[in-house]
C-alpha cells in the first residue's frame, strides 16, 4: 500500500495540541465552522453536485444557522481549483456614490456601525456567479437546506449561542435588530431551536431570482427604503451597479510551497509579505514552539502589517504594487529588522514605486474551493431590513479617513478588506484549501498555518490547534493562546512583547477550516475553536 502522502510535503501525524476533532479522510470533504453546513454541502454532493455547489449550499446555510459570523447582507471571496487551474473571485461590495469624503467631515475615524457603516453587499452576486461557471445542480437546489433551517428550525450550537449576546450588544439599538436577533429581548440559548420564516422567505425569493430581486427588485426596494427611513445613504443604482470581478490570484513560494491569495483589497498580501519576511530565518532550527519561533512570526507580521495599512486599499488607488510590496530584495531588506533579542516598533518600509465564515471542500473530481463570507463584526452593522431577515455588514468602517491614503472613503469605491481564502500548490498541483476566519488574525492565522505545516512538517489539524498569537496592529499589543505556555509567555515579556495571555479558544484567535489534497482523496479539518466539522463521504 502507498503512502497516502507520497511526493508531497511531509507531515507527521501527531496531535500534540488540545483538541475536540480528528481530522476526516474521504473522497469528498466539506469543512466548516457549523456541523449542519457541513451536512448540507456533503448532502449536494451526494446528490450529484461538486464541490462548488457544496460549498455554495454550505455558505448560504450559514447564513441561517451561524449569524453572529455571517449573513445575506455580506461579501465574500472565492478560490476554485478546477480542470489544472487556481481561480479567484472577489465580490465584495462597493461604497454608496453619496460616500465622498465630505460626506465624513468631522469625523476622526469611520463609523463601525449603522449606516454609515454599511457599503453594498456583494455576496449574493458571488453566489450566482461561482453557480453559473461552476456549479453541476440548479442554483435553486443549492438553498434547500437553509430554507429548511430557517422554516422549521434547528438546535442552536453552543459557541454560535455564546457569542450572539456578546456581539448582539454592539449593536442592539440599531434600526430593525432587536426584532430580528433579540426576540423576547434576548438572544437563545445553547439547544434552543431558532427559526427565521423571514430569511427563508428572502432565501427562497433570491434562489428564484437567481439574485436579481436583490439588486434590482422586491428586496433591493426594501433596503432602499429602510435606508430612506432610517437614515442611510443607499439608492437603487448603488446596488444595481454592483459587480464581482475574477481576478488573478498573487502567490508567493515558501520553501517549495507555492502559497496563493486574493489581490487587494484584500489583506492576502499581508500574509505572502509575512512568509517572505521569515522565510529569512531557518525557523525549523528554532524548534517548534521554542519563544524565538514565536518572536520571528511575530516581528515579521508586525512588518507586514505596517506595509498594508500605509499602501493597500481598493487596488485602483494604490500608489505601490503587489509586485514591488512582495519582491524579494524588499522582503529581504524588511527581515533586518527584525533583532533576535528584542521586540521592535515597525514602521511602514519604503518598497519599490511601481465576524466572517469560513470553508472548503473537495471532490472526488479534483476541483477544491476555498470560500469566506463576512458581515465584517458579528452582526455586521446591526441594520436589518425589516421583513427580509438582512443584517447589512459593515464593512464600509474599514475605510480611512486620511487624505490621500490609498484606501481613503470615497464613492463607489471598495474598502480594504479584513476576509482572505487561501490556496496552496506544489509543482503547479493542488495541495490545500484552507483559511482562518477572524479580523486580522486572518493573514496572522495563514502566516501561522503555513510554517507550522512546511517548517515543522504538522499535520493540518495539529497546525490548527496549535497555541496561536494575534498582533494588533494599531498598537503592537501581543495576545498569546495559553496553551503556548508560561514559559513561551515569560520569554517574550522578557524580549519587550506586550503579551497578554487570553484563554485557549478565545474567540480573537479566529477559526480556520482545512482541506488537504492527498496522493487519493482528502485529509479535512476543523478548528477546535469553534462548533465546526469536516465530513466526507
Amino acid at each position: 500500500m502507498s503512502n497516502p502522502t507520497q511526493s508531497l510535503p511531509a507531515f507527521n501525524w501527531d496531535l500534540p495540541y488540545r483538541s475536540q476533532k480528528l481530522p476526516v479522510l474521504a473522497d469528498n470533504v466539506v469543512s466548516t465552522s457549523q456541523p449542519l453546513a457541513s451536512q448540507a454541502g456533503l448532502l449536494m454532493m451526494s446528490q450529484g453536485g461538486n464541490a462548488v455547489d457544496a460549498a455554495l449550499a454550505a455558505a448560504i446555510a450559514l447564513t441561517v444557522v451561524e449569524p453572529v459570523m455571517n449573513g445575506i447582507g455580506g461579501d465574500l471571496y472565492a478560490m476554485v481549483w478546477h480542470k489544472g487551474k487556481l481561480h479567484s473571485l472577489n465580490a465584495t461590495g462597493r461604497s454608496p456614490a453619496a460616500w465622498t469624503p465630505e460626506r465624513f467631515s468631522g469625523l476622526e475615524a469611520m463609523p463601525k456601525f449603522g449606516w454609515q457603516s454599511v457599503t453594498v453587499p456583494g455576496q449574493v452576486e458571488g453566489w450566482k456567479v461561482l453557480s453559473d461557471r461552476f456549479g453541476k445542480l440548479p442554483f435553486q437546489k443549492l438553498f434547500e437546506p437553509a430554507i429548511r433551517y430557517a422554516t422549521g428550525g434547528f438546535p442552536v450550537s453552543p459557541l454560535v449561542a455564546a457569542h450572539w449576546p456578546f456581539v448582539a450588544g454592539w449593536v442592539k439599538d440599531q434600526p430593525g435588530f432587536g426584532d430580528a436577533f433579540l426576540r423576547q429581548g434576548r438572544a437563545p440559548a445553547p439547544g434552543e431551536r431558532w427559526s427565521f420564516p423571514d430569511q427563508a422567505r428572502t432565501l427562497q425569493l433570491i434562489a428564484e431570482t437567481k439574485g436579481e430581486a436583490f439588486y434590482t427588485g422586491a428586496i433591493a426596494e426594501a433596503i432602499v427604503a429602510w435606508s430612506n427611513k432610517t437614515g442611510g445613504d443607499l439608492c437603487m443604482e448603488d446596488l444595481a451597479s454592483n459587480t464581482a470581478d475574477w481576478v488573478e490570484p498573487i502567490s508567493r513560494n515558501y520553501r517549495g510551497v507555492d502559497v496563493h491569495e486574493i489581490p487587494p483589497n484584500g489583506q492576502g498580501i499581508a500574509a505572502l509579505m509575512a512568509l517572505g519576511i521569515a522565510e529569512q530565518f531557518d525557523l525549523a532550527a528554532l524548534g517548534v514552539d521554542s519563544p524565538l519561533y514565536y518572536h520571528v512570526l511575530i516581528e515579521s507580521m508586525k512588518a507586514a502589517f505596517a506595509d498594508l495599512h500605509a499602501f493597500v486599499g481598493d487596488s485602483s488607488a494604490m500608489t505601490v504594487s503587489v509586485s514591488d510590496l512582495l519582491s524579494n530584495s524588499y522582503l529581504s531588506e524588511r527581515s533586518r529588522l527584525i533583532d533576535m533579542k528584542r521586540a521592535s516598533d515597525m514602521h511602514p518600509g519604503r518598497p519599490g514605486m511601481g465576524g466572517t465564515v469560513y470553508l472548503a471542500t473537495g471532490d472526488q473530481e479534483g476541483t477544491m474551493v476555498s470560500f469566506i463570507q463576512s458581515n465584517y463584526l458579528g452582526f455586521g452593522s446591526g441594520i436589518v431590513v425589516p421583513g427580509t431577515g438582512i443584517a447589512l455588514h459593515n464593512r464600509g468602517s474599514s475605510f480611512s479617513l486620511r487624505s490621500g491614503h490609498p484606501n481613503q472613503v470615497g464613492p463607489r469605491k471598495r474598502p480594504l478588506h479584513s476576509i482572505i481564502p487561501a490556496f496552496m500548490t506544489k509543482d503547479d498541483k493542488p495541495l490545500m484549501a484552507f483559511g482562518v476566519m477572524g479580523g486580522n488574525m486572518q493573514a496572522q492565522g495563514h502566516l501561522q498555518i503555513v510554517s507550522r505545516m512546511i517548517d515543522h512538517q504538522q499535520n493540518p489539524q495539529a497546525a490548527s490547534d496549535a497555541p496561536r498569537f494575534l498582533v494588533n496592529h494599531d498598537d503592537n499589543t501581543l495576545m498569546l493562546e495559553a496553551h503556548a505556555g508560561e514559559e513561551v509567555s515569560k520569554e517574550l515579556l522578557n524580549m519587550g512583547h506586550a503579551v497578554d495571555v487570553k484563554p485557549t479558544g478565545f474567540i480573537r484567535f479566529g477559526s480556520g477550516q482545512f482541506v488537504y489534497k492527498l496522493e487519493s482523496g482528502y485529509l479535512g479539518a476543523s478548528d477546535s475553536r469553534r462548533d465546526g466539522q469536516a465530513v466526507g463521504f
